[in-house]
């Protein structure tokens, strides 16, 4: 980065564009930065991009910003979240799998020393540094995020938990334990994570709104992953809406995905994944469960809307959200685990939940809308969050804020949470070091959305642009419109297929018969890759990959 075009264009950018030419008088302040990151939401679900839950404030955002069709995430909380913060490789930062593989390079279970975060380089050019919500990057203290760059935060530090209290859900944490600012603390009694982690986020931002600075907020919302939980006046209004069933959801939200823009028309629905029953092979009362699984989905993602909503009015209070880039993403495909039935999980879960039909929402349920609904959220795409698939990878972004042009648009190009730092540190006027704390870093792996966001661009990769992905065996390689793919365990080379998604969206078609010698580019691409970031692929223990 050549900091003096850098700084000529960025005054271009976010100067009279924005507040008038006083900004030549000036210099214009650093933009503020809100990443802000559901927990397990559809592509489907947002109503901008054609979805059927109420998301006002999100398709406001959308409507001031950008809407991108083919955004890619990986396939899972941990490793999306060790990808967008570091502009890395899960291996490379440190996650190589949800879990940890004690003395393996690459599957630490943590940060690792070979990435800087966004907030640590961040920080370095003023910025103040706040987060609320899920962590998933380290369990122990010394992992948490003080010691990667934030300032003031509230965190889970866990994958998953209950979104009343502190009812422990997964195995390695019976008790759900929370920490601020470096020390634990308890978990308000009868607070509603959305609601809690948002005034959590209001409190950091206006603890420093006088001083002038710049702020980089992550919004980690842990909903709506399970259990399903919200307050009832969130999913009554739903009620009903899904008597149908999840096969009708699935072709309904097909069709008015076309219809937003967001799929191509001669885009084909995939079949639903094996594990799905027929609806209607369920007797009524299954149906009728069922049908309330998805009315608290809805309603939870309607509380997080309210929440984000919140958040941008605080902004427009304290007059900085003109001044500020809104990034708002899902960290993976719809989630289709459902562990109070899962071995391993459903003695722990069962202690303090219920999957009763009259207590579903409430603190003391404990509900997930599993593969079946899944297939609605991800709808147009194959599978969903687990599988490398694009059912589990393609995700919604918007971006809005300054310099974001053509308002209320749909970017088609290929993007993938590898770009989100590179476009966060140009926006900053930061360059990545080679260096950090006396040790030799990775260079960044993605590029500056910056040219599509002023529309200067259509796209930021070449066609010859690779990216790849692997956990637990589960793999992808994308090169162009073709993409290798494995969704088989013990990985193997020779399981990989081949598709090209320009004209199968939905991976029906494998051509690796059909396309040798693209079949074996590809194939060499991905021992380049797997060698560059130290994919190791032994067997998945007991435990590992928890989402």
């Amino acid at each position: 980065m050549k900091n003096k075009s850098n700084l000529f264009a960025l005054t271009a950018i976010f100067g009279c564009t924005l507040f008038s030419c006083q900004q030549e008088i000036s210099p214009p302040k650093p933009p503020n930065i809100l990443l802000i990151v559901a927990d397990d939401l559809g592509y489907a679900d947002l109503g901008s991009f054609g979805g059927d839950i109420d998301t006002p404030h999100l398709d406001e955002l959308a409507n001031q910003g950008i809407r991108f069709s083919r955004f890619h995430s990986s396939p899972l909380c941990a490793t999306s979240r060790a990808m967008f913060l570091t502009g890395n490789n899960n291996h490379v930062a440190g996650m190589g799998i949800q879990g940890r593989r004690e003395g393996v390079a690459g599957y630490e279970g943590y940060l690792s020393e070979r990435i800087i975060t966004i907030p640590q380089l961040l920080q370095t050019k003023g910025y103040h540094t706040y987060m609320a919500g899920k962590w998933h990057l380290g369990a122990e203290p010394e992992h948490h995020p003080d010691n990667k760059g934030f300032e003031k935060f509230f965190i889970t530090p866990q994958g998953g938990a209950n979104h009343y209290n502190n009812f422990g859900i997964l195995p390695q944490a019976p008790i759900s334990k929370y920490y601020e600012n470096g020390t634990e603390a308890e978990w308000p009694e009868g607070a509603y994570s959305t609601d809690f982690y948002t005034d959590k986020l209001i409190e950091y931002i206006g603890s420093n709104a006088e001083d002038g600075k710049p702020f980089f907020t992550f919004a980690a919302y842990t909903s709506p992953h399970w259990p399903l939980q919200v307050d009832e006046k969130y999913w009554r209004k739903y009620e009903g809406r899904y008597d149908a069933g999840y096969e009708e959801l699935k072709r309904q939200r097909f069709e008015s995905l076309k219809k937003a823009g967001m799929i191509p028309e001669n885009a084909l629905l995939p079949p639903s994944h094996p594990n799905v029953k027929a609806w209607d092979s369920l007797s009524p009362e299954e149906q009728k469960m069922e049908a309330r699984k998805m009315e608290l989905y809805a309603g939870m993602v309607d509380n997080l809307d309210y929440n984000i909503g919140r958040l941008i009015q605080y902004l427009k209070e304290i007059g900085v959200y003109e001044n500020t880039l809104i990034v708002f993403m899902s960290d993976n495909g719809a989630a289709a685990e459902d562990f109070y039935y899962e071995a391993g999980f459903k003695d722990l879960i069962r202690e303090n939940h219920t999957d009763a039909y009259a207590d579903m929402g409430k603190p003391n349920s404990f509900i997930s809308y599993g593969p079946q609904w899944a297939e609605a959220g991800s709808s147009p795409f194959k599978y969903y969050k687990g599988f490398t698939t694009e059912g589990g990878m393609n995700v919604p972004l918007i971006i809005s804020g300054p310099g974001v042009e053509n308002k209320g648009s749909i970017n088609d190009s290929f993007l993938t949470l590898l770009d989100l730092a590179p476009t966060f540190y140009e926006v900053a006027d930061a360059a990545y070091p080679a260096e950090w704390n006396g040790k030799v870093v990775k260079p960044l792996l993605g590029a500056s959305l910056l040219p599509v966001l002023t529309g200067k661009k259509q796209a930021i990769h070449a066609q010859n642009y690779v990216f790849g992905m692997e956990n637990n065996g589960y793999a992808m390689l994308r090169k162009g419109n073709w993409k290798l793919l494995n969704t088989e365990r013990p990985f193997e080379l020779k399981n990989f297929e081949l598709y090209n998604l320009e004209t199968d969206l939905s991976e029906q078609q494998d051509l690796k018969e059909a396309k040798p010698e693209k079949y074996q580019e590809l194939l060499l691409e991905w021992d380049k890759f797997s060698k560059q970031v130290g994919i190791v692929s032994p067997s998945p223990k007991q435990g590992e990959g928890i989402k």
